[in-house]
């Protein structure tokens, strides 16, 4: 049983394991990086340290959505790292059983499939299951594909 944030990119829901949530905050005072890869938005000054920040969004293969009131920044803590992800809306916190959680559908687009772990079903909603680890792998591609 683990907890889960969950968080909207386009229509879609997503979950992250709340261990790795450091914080949410809203989307503000990000420094744009010149010739930056598309799925950097930028970095924030977070109580002194620079945090990158990456667009969930371009990671997903979706366009980037950067002017909604609605956007939030989760700011996560993965094996050392901190970094934040730009996502269009907070929903709820889960709880979720291991033995609920399946395999992502095999139809997924490629760039969805390196970043989803496993899907939930509830009565009236797919939640995708993001690993932040390959949040942080998929950024790094494509910065590495953009230099």
């Amino acid at each position: 049983m683990a907890q889960y944030s969950t968080f909207y990119c386009g229509d879609s829901l997503f979950g992250l394991d709340i261990g790795y949530v450091q914080e949410i905050n809203r989307t503000s005072g990000l420094t744009g990086v010149p010739l930056a890869a598309n799925c950097v938005r930028g970095v924030m000054n977070l109580r002194g340290e620079v945090v990158s920040m990456l667009d969930l969004r371009t990671l997903l293969g979706l366009p980037s959505n950067r002017n909604s009131v609605s956007n939030r920044n989760l700011i996560l803590k993965c094996d050392g790292d901190i970094f934040g992800v730009c996502v269009d809306g907070v929903a709820d916190i889960l709880t979720i059983e291991s033995d609920a959680v399946t395999a992502p559908p095999s139809n997924l687009s490629i760039s969805e499939s390196k970043l989803i772990k496993g899907v939930y079903q509830t009565d009236t909603v797919l939640i995708m299951l993001i690993d932040p680890r390959e949040i942080l792998n998929a950024s790094l591609v494509s910065i590495r594909t953009a230099a």
